[in-house]
């Protein structure tokens, strides 16, 4: 039986993903940082354990845990659990967007650091991260996920390079709209860390503000964690795992059109959607 470590599973695409690879005979030890989530990972069949990407005494922990749930191997990983701190780059200080980078980026970095070694040993391995489409392209008022997220590409694409003939594989999954409780949790971030009154976008952000919690963010193109999950699949079990994996409309929209399209075409398609 293949042992996963997957992060960010209290709800969302982590949790679904958890949920059915142990129902394809996975042994999943699945992350969350609450206890009742832990409580209720557990209760569903799965290894649950704590784990804060902020705090490295937690990531050695929880990869002790899946050494042992998987008797010394770890064949995969999937780095999920993130949040998007929202707000225009001038509105964000540089804590909170090293607080971004923390969780969204160097807790990943590390976590994959500590896994490694130990898919060296066993000479295979799969390591998945879910970035985002604000990985390929930037957002209006993202720019501290967006810029956590590209940060991550980047990363991810040169250690898939080095791992070349280790029979480790790197991955990155770059959804689109999700249904997931993402959007709620980011909008506490924005309500703690953006002077919204202050703000010559204030404007702007009441707007969106109003927009969320009438709508709660109704996206036509919003996709339930399935879909991450079929890439995800593929990417754990392909003889020849994709280094790139869209999901959704606007994600190879995008993509595609990052590819075909001038700049500021680009840029135009951008400030409409953003």
């Amino acid at each position: 039986m293949a042992t996963i470590l997957i992060t960010g599973c209290s709800s969302g695409i982590g949790k679904h993903c958890a949920l059915r690879l142990r129902e394809e005979g996975w042994n999943v030890v699945a992350t969350a940082r609450k206890p009742a989530d832990i409580e209720m990972l557990n209760d569903a069949g799965l290894t649950g354990v704590y784990l804060d990407y902020t705090e490295s005494s937690s990531l050695a922990a929880a990869v002790e845990v899946a050494l042992e749930a998987g008797d010394g191997r770890i064949d995969a990983l999937f780095n999920n659990g993130a949040y998007g701190q929202a707000g225009a780059v001038e509105d964000v200080s540089t804590d909170v967007l090293r607080r971004q980078f923390e969780a969204n980026f160097f807790g990943w970095h590390e976590l994959t650091n500590l896994v490694v070694p130990h898919m060296r040993k066993a000479g295979a391995g799969r390591i998945v991260h879910c970035s985002s489409i604000l990985g390929i392209v930037p957002y209006r008022w993202r720019g501290a996920y967006n810029a956590s997220k590209f940060a991550l590409e980047g990363l991810a694409s040169t250690m898939r390079l080095e791992l070349r003939g280790s029979g480790i594989h790197v991955s990155l999954i770059e959804p689109g709209p999700i249904v997931s409780k993402f959007t709620t949790n980011g909008l506490q971030h924005f309500v703690d860390n953006i002077d919204v009154d202050n703000s010559v976008h204030h404007k702007v952000y009441r707007k969106q503000l109003e927009r969320l919690q009438s709508e709660g963010g109704v996206n036509r193109f919003r996709l339930p964690p399935e879909a991450v999950y079929v890439k995800l699949r593929h990417a754990l079990t392909s003889h020849r795992p994709r280094a790139h994996y869209h999901v959704t409309v606007p994600t190879k929209f995008m993509g595609v059109a990052k590819r075909l399209l001038p700049q500021p075409l680009i840029d135009r398609l951008l400030l409409k959607s953003g």
